[in-house]
């Protein structure tokens, strides 16, 4: 296992058989558990690899499955009256978007990560992002009232309008996703120290310790909600590469069985 070097007064010999012993124990058993945390490691890095295959593939397959299944329909019935056939027509759009939108993500990511975007700063109060996310968020927040409590005196900050609209849509979507339905979402304001905080509360079941230092990582999603609840787990991702790139920083708070609390910071104007 190694050597053992001794200075000063030398102990008996059983003694430092006895000394010796005891390190090679510990030697080995640190080792051993070394070997085991990296195959957990890569036993688990392949369960994610698998679950992000299967959740991918079902986001992009499942709008495809609809547009062709509206295609086939239009196609092999000319009876179809107009209202039936307007129907189908707003699928396919529907879900043509949901599409391209699902790819320009997948574009967005690898351009943030290679740092391949500029950001078009101006100044703008961050009410105005929040109103045009909410607008733009409405079919995803349908099922939820959103209350806004930003006070009137916040002062603007210098972002990409775009982009940190970009970020709310993101944070208020999975707010919806991963909360009962009827379930209100809050969204607050505060600046602190030269910085804007932008705050989206939720009423779902919360983030664990563990997770919570996961959930802006690429492709992660929740162990207990990947299967359940639709996503490809780069929304976040996005998130987060866009506003540190504004020199900000984005987090959760959050507590098992009341709910999430994202927050984002801008640096004010």
């Amino acid at each position: 296992m190694g050597s053992l070097g001794i200075s000063g007064t030398i102990p008996s010999r059983q003694t430092l058989e006895a000394l010796s012993g005891l390190i090679a124990i510990s030697v080995e058993r640190a080792g051993a558990i070394e070997k085991l945390g990296r195959a957990e490691a890569a036993r688990e890095g392949e369960q994610l690899r698998t679950a992000l295959l299967d959740s991918v593939t079902h986001e992009f397959r499942t709008p495809l499955t609809s547009i062709k299944a509206s295609v086939t329909t239009l196609l092999g019935h000319s009876a179809l009256d107009s209202g039936q056939r307007l129907e189908l027509l707003t699928v396919i759009n529907e879900e043509s978007d949901r599409l391209n939108r699902l790819v320009g993500e997948a574009a967005e990511m690898a351009q943030l990560e290679a740092e391949e975007f500029e950001l078009s700063l101006e100044v703008h109060p961050i009410q105005q992002a929040v109103d045009a996310a909410i607008e733009e968020s409405k079919h995803a927040l349908e099922s939820h009232p959103v209350e806004v409590h930003l006070p009137p005196n916040l002062p603007p900050a210098r972002m990409d309008f775009d982009r940190i609209k970009e970020v709310l849509r993101h944070l208020l979507e999975n707010a919806a996703k991963y909360s009962p339905e009827g379930t209100p979402i809050h969204i607050t304001g505060e600046a602190k120290n030269g910085m804007l905080t932008t705050s989206i509360a939720d009423r779902g079941p919360g983030i664990d310790d563990f997770e919570q230092a996961l959930v802006f990582d690429k492709f992660y999603r929740g162990r207990n909600h990947r299967f359940q609840v639709g996503g490809t787990g780069m929304g976040l991702a996005i998130s987060k590469a866009l506003v540190e790139a504004h020199g900000g920083r984005i987090g959760v708070t959050s507590q098992l069985g009341h709910g999430s609390v994202f927050y984002f910071t801008l640096p004010v104007a």
